[in-house]
């Protein structure tokens, strides 16, 4: 291994910055999109619960309302919060790529800034501070401006991304991508079907989080009829929207594997372990042993591969060592195959999670239609755990398709290892260090508030006015 420096930086130090750099990326962007999801799904529904209230004053509709709008609050604010650090992260290890891509992003991401986070951040101080200072239907119109704008803010951040999985309407000029057609970006077809999934992932996160707290509260509050009522109202359209948004992520996601098999085959490839290219491609649910091609046990439906790349259960699916020899001629000696193991088990753990969240709603619906055990402490536990579901999926889901496309960082043009800075490792670890403490806290007291809120007591109409500082204002 050579030991050439690089500004001050020898090459060894280079690789160990670059993967704790790619560790502190990771861990900063699983965190914020903790909350991200959270915040765009539970937005929408406070939006939905306060046009009820609005067509039902007084009603339970109303208080509902002002109940989950703490835990929105909470959520968005930790969301801000952790995206703005995460900009940063781009200047502080990312330097290299920031100078090659800073043409392109500058655009979506400037948008993003000035027109989404600007809707979000005014109408949302309107909504909290407007309440009987607006006339209702402005008020209630400023929820729907918050909504929208963490739809934009998602659209135009998924802008830029998509560029790094598909670049579209550039060329590059001195070293850097320069910007010819930003419609060309804004229609990127990895733009809107990556949109998509993530929009209807969001509105079940938020769906699984209101249900999981419904159910709770119907059962903790089974000695007060007028409170339980209204969280079964609040649980039934928490299940119905979990259940619908998690059949509609994953018809998006579908419509994402095959995109992901004309743009990107190594990564379909990787996602099943498939060396060699093969018609009528089987799909392993599960494999005891490693993915080098000899498993212990696995466990296959055959043409299920073929089927999701093809739509077609005999079409062909390219294999590894294919796609490997095939990107070697076009950009040049080296290994173009993500870590298999990373992008198999992601996958699966995604789908499986993906596919719990549907029957999870659909379950408790069903119990409720049939007036049975919706009360019961093992079904609030399990409505309690189900919060958990899509995190775990928006979490796999994330990282298959970012280490599913390594080593690029953007795709066919730059390589992780070339977008790195060249600072001195001690200066990563130690911001590495610093990020892990300061969330670690962050995250404790953002479960603590959430948990407070969602014990909070479910205060009658007469009692509004004193309620009305939202307890992240404390």
């Amino acid at each position: 291994m050579s030991h050439v420096r690089l500004r001050g930086v020898t090459r060894p130090e280079v690789l160990v910055a670059l993967f704790l750099a790619r560790w502190q990326f990771a861990i900063v962007t699983i965190f914020h999109f903790f909350f991200v999801p959270v915040t765009i799904g539970l937005g929408v529904l406070v939006a939905v619960l306060a046009t009820l209230a609005h067509r039902h004053r007084g009603s339970d509709w109303e208080r509902l309302t002002r109940f989950f709008s703490h835990i929105f609050l909470i959520s968005m604010a930790v969301g801000v919060v952790t995206g703005i650090v995460l900009e940063f992260q781009f200047g502080l290890n990312w330097s290299r790529y920031s100078v090659f891509v800073g043409n392109i992003f500058g655009a979506p991401l400037a948008i993003e800034g000035l027109l989404a986070f600007f809707l979000e951040s005014t109408f949302i101080g309107l909504w909290v501070f407007g309440r009987d200072r607006l006339p209702p239907r402005v008020h209630l119109a400023t929820i729907w401006l918050v909504s929208i704008g963490t739809l934009l803010s998602a659209f135009f951040i998924l802008a830029a991304n998509a560029w790094m999985q598909h670049p579209v309407g550039y060329r590059v000029e001195n070293g850097k991508a320069v910007l010819t057609n930003f419609w060309a970006v804004l229609g990127n077809s990895t733009l809107w079907w990556s949109f998509a999934h993530t929009v209807f992932a969001a509105l079940a996160t938020g769906g699984a989080l209101m249900l999981g707290i419904a159910v709770y509260r119907s059962r903790r509050d089974s000695d007060d009829p007028p409170s339980r009522l209204a969280f079964r109202k609040a649980a039934m359209l928490a299940a119905g929207v979990t259940a619908a948004a998690g059949i509609l992520t994953a018809v998006s996601g579908d419509g994402q594997a095959r995109l992901m098999d004309t743009q990107q085959p190594m990564k379909m490839a990787a996602a099943e372990a498939l060396y060699d290219t093969t018609r009528g491609a089987s799909f392993s649910l599960l494999t005891i042993g490693d993915l080098s091609g000899n498993p212990i046990f696995q466990i296959r439906v055959p043409g299920l591969l073929s089927l999701i790349a093809t739509l077609n259960p005999e079409g062909e699916v390219l294999g590894i060592h294919q796609i490997q020899q095939a990107e070697q001629a076009r950009y040049g000696s080296g290994s173009y195959v993500p870590v298999i193991w990373l992008t198999y088990w992601s996958f699966r753990i995604m789908v499986g999670a993906g596919i719990l969240l549907v029957l999870l709603p659909l379950w408790i619906l069903w119990r409720m239609r049939r007036r049975t055990g919706f009360e019961g402490r093992w079904l609030q536990r399990i409505a309690l755990a189900g919060i958990a579901l899509p995190l775990v999926a928006n979490t796999a889901g994330w990282i298959f398709t970012e280490a599913g496309r390594q080593p690029w960082i953007v795709y066919g043009l730059m390589t992780t290892a070339s977008g790195v800075s060249t600072v001195p490792v001690a200066d990563v670890a130690a911001t590495l260090g610093s990020f892990v403490a300061v969330y670690t806290i962050l995250g404790f007291i953002a479960a603590v508030l959430i948990a407070r809120a969602a014990r909070r007591p479910f205060v009658e109409p007469s009692q509004f006015g004193e309620d009305e500082v939202p307890e992240l204002v404390y």
